[in-house]
């Protein structure tokens, strides 16, 4: 009987743990991005907030490795236990891009990992150093790549990176040929344009806010449908003779594939109760992001047009990251 009754009490330790209600312990936020950036700063004020609502912390785990493209943070998160306490916090990259920029990808964006719901986009600006390059508007910058064609240089926070391929539309819309430089993240990019080692780049508002206040590099132009608030007076690429130019640094939030879809909706409320608090809202939007919801299915089928849209550019374009 003693056997029995051992055996009875594992059953229903085993059937009282499977029970918890979710979660029961903190949840870990993969952001494959070093500590400082946009990402970095989103995750922290979004995942403080959902704690609230989950009753559970959010703890970050930073991925400091600048240079692979989210690739390590998401091979990750792809291997973690499809339980929903490790979600990744990936971008336009990890779910659209490195699937066309890379022979060999250590995980599946669709295979290996189950949406959340999309989170925010980065607003691309066209920006350029004014002591370099003194051209005050879009089309002063294609006059001048065109009079000296490969010879002015632009950076990127890394190759396949959003703001790289930004340039590499660019590029193709105007008919110019300008020599990249790919840098291991944004920070060195934006000090070499200060410093007068590159040109041109496109930049995020939330990276480069300090240095446009400062005057120091000069925003031409916005790559989304309508100027934005931050920055009033510099019109769209659309408005300087690129019709339907459209390109953003956007992210969605991932859990391993095999996820329980009540858990998913859990995190999808969670998420969605944070973004409506005034205060978040406010201190996202002063960093240039424009926080945005979705369904599990509306971030899927937007990772599906961004792939079709990134892979046919990468492959008319040559580029490659391997």
């Amino acid at each position: 009987m003693p056997r029995y009754a051992a055996l009875a009490a594992l059953l229903l330790a085993a059937a009282l743990a499977h029970a918890q209600p979710y979660p029961s312990k903190p949840v870990t936020l993969i952001v494959p991005y070093p500590p400082g950036g946009g990402t970095d700063f989103f995750a922290r004020t979004v995942g403080q907030k959902m704690a609230e609502t989950l009753g559970q912390p959010v703890v970050l785990l930073v991925d400091n490795r600048p240079g692979a493209a989210t690739i390590v943070g998401a091979q990750v998160a792809a291997k973690a236990p499809a339980d929903g306490y490790t979600v990744l916090l990936g971008d336009s990259a990890t779910y659209a891009i490195n699937p066309s920029l890379y022979k060999k990808l250590p995980y599946d964006p669709v295979k290996d990992f189950a949406p959340v719901s999309l989170t925010g986009r980065f607003a691309l600006l066209l920006v350029a150093n004014p002591a370099v390059l003194p051209a005050d508007s879009t089309r002063a910058l294609v006059a001048a790549a065109k009079k000296h064609p490969g010879a002015i240089a632009y950076g990127s926070p890394g190759s396949g990176t959003p703001h790289h391929l930004a340039m590499e539309l660019f590029k193709e819309r105007a008919g110019i040929d300008l020599l990249h430089v790919p840098y291991k993240g944004a920070a060195p990019a934006v000090q070499d344009l200060l410093g007068g080692r590159i040109a041109t780049m496109f930049l995020d508002l939330a990276t480069g806010a300090p240095q446009l206040k400062g005057g120091k590099v000069k925003a031409l132009a916005v790559a989304s449908p309508k100027r934005i608030a931050a920055l009033p007076d510099v019109p769209t690429l659309n408005e300087s003779g690129f019709p339907g130019f459209e390109a953003w640094a956007w992210q969605g939030f991932a859990v391993p594939a095999g996820t329980p879809k009540e858990i998913i909706a859990t995190l999808n409320s969670a998420y969605i109760k944070a973004i409506a608090d005034p205060a978040v809202r406010q201190k996202i939007s002063d960093a240039g992001i424009e926080p945005l919801h979705s369904t599990p299915q509306e971030m899927a089928d937007y990772i599906r047009s961004e792939t079709a849209k990134w892979a046919q550019l990468i492959a008319d374009r040559h580029i490659s990251a391997d």
